[in-house]
Formats: structure tokens, sequence, C-alpha cells
């Protein structure tokens, strides 16, 4: 079986969290054509729990595999290491689109 690099590793979580990411962006762009106009207290709720509930998941993508590393594994410098491509390829992908919004 390969071995996948741990920079390549860091992408694709990094990739993940864009994609999540760009859903719940979709999600706030046209959440009022899908559900309305909020009436209630339903919708700040619906909000925080949406907040709560990516927290989770973005940490999950990010820090599930470096905890792996970490606490089974005990490669702690391999761990560190992909939190660190993670987090670079994430700040690369930040101005990426901030790039985007300014050219267009």
């Amino acid at each position: 079986m390969k071995k996948i690099s741990l920079p390549f590793i860091g992408f694709l979580q990094a990739l993940g969290i864009m994609f999540y990411c760009s859903l719940v962006g979709v999600l706030f762009w046209q959440g009022n054509n899908l559900f309305g106009p909020p009436f209630t207290f339903l919708g700040p709720t619906l909000f925080l729990v949406l907040f709560i509930v990516s927290a989770v998941v973005c940490a999950l993508l990010a820090l599930g595999y470096p905890f792996i590393l970490f606490w089974e594994k005990k490669q702690t410098k391999e761990a560190i290491r992909l939190v660190a491509y993670t987090t670079a390829w994430l700040f690369f992908f930040f101005l990426l689109i901030l790039f985007t919004l300014i050219i267009f």
C-alpha cells in the first residue's frame, strides 16, 4: 500500500473544510429563499446550532487524523506537521478566494 504524504493529507483536509464551509456559505446566502425570513426565535437558534456543528465538523476534519497520529501512533512531530500543513493550505485557499473577490 502506498503511503500518502503529509502535505497531500493536509491539502485533502483543507479541501474538505473548504467544501463544508462552501456548503454553509450557500446556506447563508440562500437561506431566506429556502426557508423564508425567520419570524420566531428558531432562526437565531438554528444559526447557533449550525455554528457549533460547524466548529465540531471543522475540528474533526482538521484535527482528527493528527490526533490519531499523536495518541495512537505516538508520532508527535508528524501530527504537528500535519496541523501546520492543513493550516497553510487553508491560508492558501483564503488568499485564493480573497484575490478572486478582488479581481472579479
